[in-house]
């Protein structure tokens, strides 16, 4: 008689997600391989900004906004938003709260109007009265027939009665419009390239909304750019296995170094790298909350 089988309990079961490769883990390496090492490999704190903050406030308002009745999507509903989103993030974070003045009560205050005012941005940019999302704040994970696993975030998921998918991201970040757009794109035909794996259908738009100065851009991927776009992920990944199995990640300098907070640590700025503790396992490619609301 065959032995009965035991299943461990939910509880008490570990999971072993695979290495992965997120849209910013691989803008990482593209911009710099050293600097993936230190975000992915060694996973060095950076000290978040109040632009960054400001953007991971703006995401999670526009989220909760949108699980409102349609009828209550309204720019006042949204600033009401503002302060209790805030009160819960930084109890999570309390850390976050010390980027702020001690002795300029007005800061945070000031801060938070800024917040306001990219919200009601938006309100310029879309009603989102008229629209209902399929999902926000969607997590994404395929495995690419090459053995490539693709992880990441999707702002909003649009999807029509048709079937006809919209991609869509939020954009409150102040980085180089050109270095900005280049990266947000790459970012979303990421996306776009899981999605059509995940679900057989091409994103029809590809859309970035602007909040910074009410500013939209949109694209419409084909799928013959998708698999092409598809083979540069996978050579990306490779390069990264191979840098790995070494620990051989190479500074690239740009003028992106005057925002990097590893220069103490860089080669090309007189510093060395902690000792290489080899591959991580078993996920390097998370992103943190400030990957998904820049």
């Amino acid at each position: 008689m065959s032995q009965p089988t035991v299943t461990e309990p939910a509880e008490h079961a570990t999971v072993v997600r695979k290495p992965a490769l997120s849209p910013s883990r691989a803008s990482d390496f593209k911009q710099c391989p050293l600097l993936y090492r230190f975000r992915a490999v060694d996973k060095l704190p950076e000290t978040p900004t109040k632009a960054q903050v400001r953007g991971t406030l703006v995401h999670a308002v526009l989220e909760r906004l949108f699980a409102l009745p349609a009828a209550d999507r309204l720019p006042d509903r949204a600033k009401e938003l503002l302060d209790p989103t805030w009160a819960e993030l930084s109890a999570e974070r309390p850390e976050w709260t010390e980027l702020f003045a001690a002795d300029d009560p007005g800061d945070e205050s000031r801060w938070l109007e800024s917040a306001g005012k990219l919200v009601e941005t938006y309100f310029g940019l879309e009603d989102p009265g008229q629209l209902e999302p399929a999902a926000c704040e969607l997590h994404v994970e395929t495995e690419l027939g090459s053995g490539v696993r693709l992880r990441g975030y999707v702002d909003r998921l649009d999807v029509a009665p048709t079937g006809d998918m919209r991609v869509v991201d939020y954009k409150t970040g102040a980085a180089p419009r050109e270095i900005g757009e280049a990266k947000a794109m790459f970012q979303m035909k990421f996306y776009a390239v899981v999605l059509w794996r995940l679900r057989g259908v091409v994103p029809r738009q590809l859309k970035l909304l602007y909040l910074t100065d009410g500013q939209s851009l949109t694209y419409a991927p084909d799928e013959a750019e998708l698999r092409r776009f598809e083979r540069t992920l996978e050579a990306i990944w490779q390069a990264i296995l191979r840098a790995g199995k070494t620990g051989d990640f190479r500074p690239s300098p740009s003028k992106l170094c005057n925002w990097c907070d590893h220069q103490a640590r860089c080669p090309e700025f007189g510093g060395t790298p902690p000792e290489y503790p080899g591959w991580p396992e078993p996920d390097p490619g998370e992103e943190s909350p400030f990957d998904r609301s820049d």
